[in-house]
């Protein structure tokens, strides 16, 4: 009987340990979800006080909540279509052209990533100040894109490496030009890497805070407001906002999910 347990445990050990990373993933996610339906009393929304619909019938409640989350939505939308055109452009350049200083350039654009937001932050803050540029949505705007680039450029570049590029040599030796070549043959299959590199995007523009911090000057964002709000008390309809975003992102997920599969099918 042990040995069977332990074959049983043993065998399923990776599911398990699987399992628990998942929990511990989702488990603040989960914890924002119950605390959005918390009757909250005092100034901070840390303990279970009852159940309440209140603050999902209310969730402008707060003043200047949903101006900043709106905020937030309008600066990620921009600074993703921009990085993702950008982006996309120069992921083509490196993967499909030979130009002196390529090497450089695969460099550079892994620079944003790899160096601490701190220092991306405060550089760009001198850099305006330099210039004479208020801070506000155009810096913060102007920041977002900056280092969407980076990611951009590494997601579709991974996409643009993996294909084959023998079927554009089919569709061109079928007669097809350069313009149809890349409208039926490499822009359908580099959709993927744009969209998840778009994807990413918006999401790291959205819930970025340290660059944001430093250039916002006196324009207040999402994860700004909440960093605020967490010095006076948090209110549920933060609460509110997180888990409504959490449930949009899974049903785009979920969409691209059920797609994929009616496509394989």
């Amino acid at each position: 009987m042990s040995r069977r347990l332990w074959r049983g445990v043993t065998r399923n050990l990776v599911g398990f340990y699987a399992a628990l990373a998942l929990l511990y993933l989702f488990l603040p996610v989960f914890v924002v979800i119950v605390f959005s339906f918390n009757d909250n009393v005092g100034r901070f929304n840390f303990t279970w006080q009852g159940f309440t619909l209140d603050s999902w019938l209310n969730p402008c409640g707060v003043a200047g909540l949903c101006q900043a989350m709106i905020r937030s939505i309008q600066i990620a939308i921009v600074s993703t279509i921009v990085a993702t055109a950008l982006g996309t452009m120069v992921a083509f350049a490196l993967v499909r052209h030979r130009f002196r200083g390529r090497a450089m350039t695969n460099l550079l654009i892994f620079l944003p990533m790899a160096s601490p937001e701190v220092v991306l932050g405060s550089a760009m803050l001198a850099l305006f100040l330099n210039v004479g540029v208020r801070t506000g949505f155009l810096t913060i705007l102007l920041g977002h894109i900056m280092f969407n680039i980076s990611y951009v450029v590494v997601t579709v570049k991974a996409r643009l490496l993996g294909m084959d590029s023998r079927l554009e040599e089919a569709a061109m030796d079928l007669y097809a030009d350069e313009w149809q070549t890349f409208r039926r043959v490499t822009l359908p299959l580099v959709t993927p890497g744009v969209v998840a590199a778009a994807l990413l995007a918006f999401a790291l523009s959205f819930d970025d805070f340290i660059i944001t911090l430093f250039n916002s000057g006196n324009t207040t964002t999402f994860p700004l407001f909440v960093y605020g709000a967490a010095q006076r008390g948090i209110p549920p309809q933060i609460n509110v906002m997180g888990t409504a975003l959490f449930a949009v992102a899974f049903v785009v997920l979920l969409v691209g999910q059920v797609t994929r599969r009616f496509r394989r099918s």
